[in-house]
């Protein structure tokens, strides 16, 4: 075996300066454009690798032999060797691998030798007969080969994958090329998502798209993407959330409306936050909150089951049951939980909720902030993380749910709850605020608050109080983070591996 034909799989004896790997790649391409067209487009692959394992595979030689089926592949090729008078490669398409073979009776000698110069990375086609070699590998005995895509750049650490994290964000085109597993976890992520679409319509739902670029941005306590419209000369926001636009079409006379979709807030960056982000909301007209904790639960293990095949996860090391009934608790019923110590009149003292917050290190708490916010905050520090297993936290403070309806009969609290799992919030739902002028005055509090310098807080939409003034049906609305649920399917451990492309600092030069 001559030194030009060594197979790209061996480890080199010293480092190869990438620089000049990609000079070597380039001259070949220049001599491939000399040759006629560089980059053919006339090359359309009959068979994919995974069909032709799942049928193929456990038949003998012998039937093989007799089949003499004949199949056409293309794809990345991530492993050659030449040996002698015959060669080896095993290409990779969307589906999985194949190995080919190849010798100059197959092919040609021309070809053969054409072949021996390509490189790991570039897109190939093959046209052959499907055999097993001695070894009893599967394969195609080629009778043609061509080079359809040169890859001008080396696959990383000969095709072991991108060990750095930023890196397989950043380039996450070579993390999929290259890691079997990150490409399932997006395969998940789509049947996740494909599962909710069906569940939604399945129950009468009508998806919808509503603005990505909003006038006033809304529907959540949060601080906004700003940019200007240069034809409208205005100042613009990407969306924090579709609520209001979705509840327009509730008072429109859509009574069940849902949409995927991406909204953005311009906070901080955590392994569960991400600027940009993927949510379901769905809103359904004469429900209350008690229904929606029925339905969510539904839809969850809905996706769950349709995307893994069980409601019987590991999360991190740990058991995640879906199966179960979710479990339900007040704000109260969860500090107690976890700190039965805390006697009933202390978690009803404002004093002492302060002092506690305090001592355990929250952060300022405005003067004005009253009981039921000074309950959610110490929830937050003592109980959120520890709800492992799917819980619903009930009956939240009306000063922190400037949408949600006002409880009948629990003065200031209001009919939401949030969905926690692995310690995260999942799904943040309640009956719908759809009386116009309560609505009002609770804009007008939020404006109050942004004038004070609270930066998450909302605008009054004059727009959407005028559709509430012609009549909103009674309804309950949901909104569930796609890329949470998708990271506890997948047992990811932060937000950035479920998103093909998260956001990063730019890159450096160089």
């Amino acid at each position: 075996m001559t030194a030009q034909h060594q197979p790209e799989s061996a480890v080199p004896a010293a480092p190869v300066d990438e620089n000049q790997i990609i000079a070597e790649r380039r001259a070949k391409l220049a001599r491939l454009r000399t040759g006629g067209v560089a980059f053919p487009n006339d090359f359309k692959p009959a068979d994919r690798a995974a069909s032709l394992v799942a049928v193929h595979d456990e038949k003998s030689r012998e039937q093989l032999q007799q089949d003499a089926r004949t199949v056409s592949v293309a794809g990345r090729m991530v492993l050659k060797r030449v040996q002698g008078k015959a060669s080896f490669a095993t290409i990779q398409d969307a589906t999985g691998k194949i190995q080919l073979w190849l010798n100059d009776e197959g092919v040609g000698e021309a070809a053969h030798e054409a072949f021996k110069h390509w490189d790991l990375g570039d897109i190939i086609a093959a046209e052959g007969t499907l055999f097993k070699t001695m070894k009893g590998e599967l394969s195609v005995r080629c009778s043609s080969v061509r080079l359809l895509s040169k890859s001008l750049r080396p696959l990383p650490d000969k095709f072991h994958g991108l060990s750095d994290l930023e890196m397989r964000y950043r380039q996450r085109y070579v993390d999929l090329m290259t890691n079997d597993a990150s490409k399932a976890v997006f395969v998940t992520r789509s049947k996740a998502i494909s599962a909710i679409r069906s569940y939604m319509s399945s129950h009468g739902f009508l998806e919808v798209e509503t603005p990505m670029l909003q006038p006033i941005p809304g529907g959540a306590a949060a601080r906004p993407f700003v940019t200007h419209h240069n034809a409208l000369d205005q100042e613009m926001f990407l969306r924090i959330a579709p609520e209001l636009y979705l509840k327009r079409l509730l008072v429109g006379g859509f009574e069940r409306v849902f949409e995927i979709n991406r909204s953005f807030r311009n906070e901080g960056l955590s392994p569960r936050h991400n600027p940009e982000f993927t949510m379901m909301e769905f809103y359904a007209a004469y429900t209350d909150y008690r229904w929606l904790m029925d339905f969510t639960e539904a839809v969850i293990r809905d996706a769950a089951q349709g995307a893994t095949g069980t409601l019987q996860l590991s999360y991190q090391g740990r058991p995640l049951d879906l199966a179960q009934p979710f479990e339900r608790m007040t704000i109260v019923e969860a500090i107690r939980r976890q700190q039965p110590d805390y006697a009933d009149a202390s978690l009803a003292d404002p004093q002492f909720l302060r002092a506690e917050l305090t001592r355990l290190g929250a952060g300022a708490l405005k003067p004005s902030v009253g009981l039921g916010a000074l309950q959610l905050a110490l929830f937050e520090e003592v109980a959120e993380a520890k709800l492992w297993q799917p819980t619903f936290i009930i009956d939240y403070p009306l000063e922190v749910s400037p949408l949600a309806r006002a409880s009948d009969t629990l003065p200031g609290i209001t009919e939401r709850f949030e969905l926690f799992m692995t310690g995260r919030e999942m799904a943040n739902g309640f009956s719908e605020l759809n009386d116009p002028e309560d609505q009002a005055e609770r804009f007008r509090e939020q404006s109050r608050a942004k004038e004070a310098g609270d930066h998450e807080a909302m605008y009054y939409d004059a727009d959407y109080i005028r559709a509430l003034e012609y009549g909103m049906p009674p309804a309950g609305g949901c909104g569930i983070g796609l890329d949470r649920l998708v990271m506890l399917l997948t047992d990811s451990p932060s937000i950035r591996d479920v998103i093909l492309f998260p956001a990063l600092k730019r890159e450096g030069p160089g």
